[in-house]
């Protein structure tokens, strides 16, 4: 793979992405993000002439252009994810993760990109929040850009997981945050809610997969394990303060029909704690 750009690059995603395509032998990989401090503190940890720094936004649509010029190969991280920001600055969703979107679609399309791999959410299946229904419709745009792009244009795939453990943003990092400043109790929803459980590793593996195997039109998705919110507390060690589960968040995440976290294989207290000891 000679030549990849990622956008939100400088993101959890995109750093471990980054470092893969770098122990890969990637000859150009070019970062795009918006974020000058982030952008320049990992020019700083990575040190590689391979790399290439980007300031932009996805919303720019003729700064995405002039940043894929040369590029085979897209992969399309940028996000808002904050759910709770969606719920209360729809329009922005939209211009991000809906806008961003069709911009990218009509960048690599322009540019000569051959292949262009969208990651997903868990909260796109069956949404009932503005950030789940904005990435709806995203994977609805680059699943269906296939059936656009012409003789030359790049073909189109899309990944589909939940939120990396340990990842930025997520509850893991937050609680154990608290845990540093001396709480020992933590706010959850509910303790049964279930979420999907998925390491860095195997997020760079599936959407690396992806981008290599793919013929244009897949919706990728894994099968993975799951956990109760409940039992995370108590591998963290944590005590509980319930707060009730608001009406943008789901009792249980789906990625697809018969693949649901109230249903998949359930992890124990004891594999989760072993698990948190690898991120």
């Amino acid at each position: 793979m000679s030549s990849v750009l990622i956008t939100g690059g400088t993101g959890s995603f995109g750093r471990a992405y980054v470092k893969y395509l770098l122990e890969s032998g990637a000859e150009r990989i070019v970062v795009y993000s918006r974020g000058e401090h982030a952008q320049a503190k990992m020019a700083e940890e990575f040190s590689s002439p391979a790399l290439r720094f980007f300031i932009g936004d996805v919303r720019d649509r003729d700064r995405l252009r002039r940043a894929l010029d040369g590029v085979q190969s897209v992969v399309h991280a940028a996000a808002l994810k904050r759910i709770e920001v969606g719920q209360y600055n729809p329009a922005e969703m939209v211009k991000t993760n809906i806008i961003g979107a069709m911009n990218v679609i009509e960048a690599a399309t322009d540019a000569g990109c051959t292949r262009v791999v969208a990651l997903s959410s868990d909260k796109a299946w069956q949404p009932v929040s503005p950030y789940g229904q904005s990435k709806a419709l995203a994977e609805t745009l680059f699943l269906n850009a296939n059936n656009t792009r012409g003789l030359k244009g790049p073909i189109f795939a899309v990944t589909r997981y939940g939120n990396v453990a340990g990842s930025a943003g997520s509850v893991i990092p937050r609680w154990r945050e608290m845990q540093k400043n001396g709480m020992r109790r933590v706010p959850v929803t509910d303790p049964d809610c279930t979420r999907f459980w998925m390491l860095m590793d195997e997020a760079v593996h599936l959407v690396s997969n992806t981008l290599e195997t793919m013929k244009g039109g897949e919706l990728a998705i894994p099968t993975l394990p799951a956990y109760r919110l409940g039992d995370l507390a108590k591998a963290m060690k944590l005590q509980m303060e319930i707060t009730g589960l608001p009406s943008w968040e789901k009792r249980h995440e789906g990625m697809c029909d018969g693949n649901t976290s109230d249903v998949a294989r359930r992890m124990c207290v004891e594999e989760l704690r072993d698990e948190l000891g690898r991120i």
